[in-house]
């Protein structure tokens, strides 16, 4: 038997991220990318250039790949469907993705499962967006259903009037009640074709602007609400028959959890498993998109945190790097590449350690001088 090739759909920095991981297992990592400079393009051998778009384009890179998975949701549905009505082994499936793709059938899906999720209606027009904002209470949180991440496509509105341009645009948007939350909490969970699935520990996530910026393990809430956390998740991922590994964004409330989107792949929420936890999860995604015995999920320290290294006021990092280096020796730096432009995710710090607020405040202070931001 020969080993299996995995190919990757999106050639960013969670592509990127799994090459490391594939070498380890002994396995041959293919990357379809739009350009010879995108991220994964620049480490991993075996590139294809492509638009994800173009239908022929992924019947082509499918061949001579064992299964195929995706570096982000972007691919159209209506592709991924024929990929599979055509023999290919496409991980996570049409059926499961299509619940990352669209808001509105995710929200629907979930509420059928029993899943706590906010409360939300979709609203085809001005009328029906007034007349649920009357009864849940303004302002509303409103989205669209397809295409909105890192805070894009979400709107906090007050009236009808103040989405008038989305609603011109034709099509249905989400409307959901804004929570008033604790924290914001991440789950990562590893499912495989045979059904065995692995949980994460819960992370608490800090969103700045719309973007994470932070992410804490374990997150700081109860023993209850991480046991209803991780719970909720690993029901998601049963429900929606997930392959490979996805991350499950949450509110924690004084009343509990509720669901607030999700991710079908490798996560920025855990960035922080490459050194925080016995298997990463980007070994973990090929794992079970390979159906192979999944990892071990416990942390490998007390506590771990990771701070995304966003564009700042300074084009050449190297020399901050260096100094972040000889600065703490025990910081990781992951750099993804890319050329830097202010507030681009271009790389992320993570650390590990026994103290929870030094583990924590080492990471920030290191991504803080990458970007310019200190220093000192």
């Amino acid at each position: 038997m020969s080993f299996p090739v995995v190919g990757v759909v999106g050639g960013g920095q969670l592509a990127r991220m799994m090459a490391g991981p594939a070498i380890e297992l002994g396995i041959t990592l293919r990357v379809l990318a739009r350009d010879v400079a995108d991220s994964a393009a620049q480490v991993v051998p075996d590139v294809a250039i492509g638009d994800e778009r173009d239908l022929e384009a992924l019947r082509q890179f499918a061949k001579g790949c064992d299964v195929l998975t995706f570096d982000h949701e972007h691919v159209p549905t209506e592709h991924v469907r024929v990929l599979e009505s055509e023999g290919i082994a496409v991980r996570p499936g049409s059926d499961a993705l299509v619940h990352a793709q669209d808001k509105g059938v995710m929200r629907e899906r979930l509420s059928a499962l029993g899943v706590p999720c906010p409360r939300w209606r979709l609203v085809p027009d001005a009328a029906v967006l007034a007349a649920f904002g009357d009864e849940i209470g303004w302002p509303v949180v409103l989205k669209t259903p397809r295409g909105g991440y890192d805070g894009k496509g979400v709107r906090l509105v007050t009236s009808p009037a103040e989405a008038a341009d989305w609603f011109a645009g034709g099509g249905s948007l989400l409307a959901e009640e804004r929570v008033e939350f604790t924290r914001e909490l991440a789950v990562l969970v590893a499912r495989s074709p045979h059904g065995q699935a692995a949980v994460y520990p819960v992370v608490e996530t800090v969103q700045v602007d719309g973007v994470c910026r932070e992410v804490l393990a374990p997150a700081r809430i109860s023993e209850e609400h991480a046991l209803a956390a991780q719970e909720a998740a690993l029901r998601v991922a049963e429900g929606l028959d997930v392959t490979g590994v996805f991350a499950v964004e949450m509110f924690d409330t004084p009343a509990g959890v509720l669901v607030n989107e999700l991710a079908m792949r490798p996560h920025n929420s855990g960035h922080w498993t490459i050194e925080g936890a016995r298997t990463s999860q980007f070994e973990q995604h090929l794992r079970a998109v390979l159906d192979l015995p999944l990892g071990d999920t416990r942390m490998t320290a007390p506590h771990a945190a990771m701070s995304n290294v966003l564009g700042g006021a300074i084009e050449q990092m190297y020399s901050g790097y260096l100094h972040c280096m000889a600065h703490d020796p025990g910081v990781r730096i992951h750099m993804y590449g890319k050329q830097v432009r202010p507030g681009r995710k271009v790389g992320h710090i993570t650390t590990v350690g026994d103290d929870a607020d030094e583990v924590r405040a080492r990471a920030v202070h290191a991504a803080a001088f990458l970007r310019g931001d200190i220093d000192g």
